[in-house]
């Protein structure tokens, strides 16, 4: 159970209500999430406003939303984040198979090189930051600009962060500890929002 009070549904502010009755009815993490916000809401609909027009590579981005969207599932792993794993912001990009086992198994999977090298940063961000050295950079920019590098270098320093954060508060499960586990369905960026 949460680690920080939930507000009950029925107060809470339009924002987080629409985020809690918009969740799946099997999404009871999203809708934990909105309760739990309620102590401070603006700062969870600010932050959703620089997220999903970043991820989804709306104008202003210069990574395409695959390289993010495969990037933030394998953070997912790293974080054993079950809710951010769960959810595809991407469907039509990547695949489901990619998706759930190709992110963490990239040698295995047919990505290109610029896909290779930006899990590779995830990872090593994820994992250990501090030996990330001038041959990584090197590497890495072969396949990114120093914009794009940057771009990607904060999307993956806030899928780790976000995703800790649920894990701390105990928000990050897809189906509720009390009830028999069931095959949680793949959620979308509209019922995370």
């Amino acid at each position: 159970m949460s680690r920080l009070p939930l507000t009950d549904p029925q107060d809470l502010p339009p924002f987080l209500e629409s985020m809690h009755d918009g969740a799946a009815e099997n999404d009871w993490s999203t809708r934990h999430c909105a309760r739990v916000f309620a102590a401070h809401p603006d700062i969870l609909e600010r932050y959703l406003a620089f997220y999903y027009p970043f991820h989804a590579s709306e104008p202003g981005s210069l990574l395409d939303s695959r390289i993010k969207e495969l990037v933030r599932l394998r953070i997912a792993t790293l974080n054993g984040c079950k809710t951010c794993k769960a959810a595809r912001l991407a469907p039509g990009e990547v695949s489901e198979r990619e998706a759930a086992v190709g992110v963490d198994e990239p040698a295995e999977a047919a990505f290109s090189a610029r896909e290779r090298a930006a899990l590779a940063l995830a990872e090593q961000m994820a994992l250990d930051h501090h030996a990330f050295d001038d041959a990584a950079m090197s590497a890495l920019r072969r396949h990114f600009s120093e914009a794009e590098t940057l771009e990607l270098m904060m999307m993956i320093g806030q899928y780790i962060g976000f995703g800790r954060m649920l894990a701390m508060l105990q928000l990050e499960e897809t189906h509720c500890p009390i009830e028999p586990a069931v095959e949680s369905q793949p959620q979308t960026a509209e019922s995370l929002r």
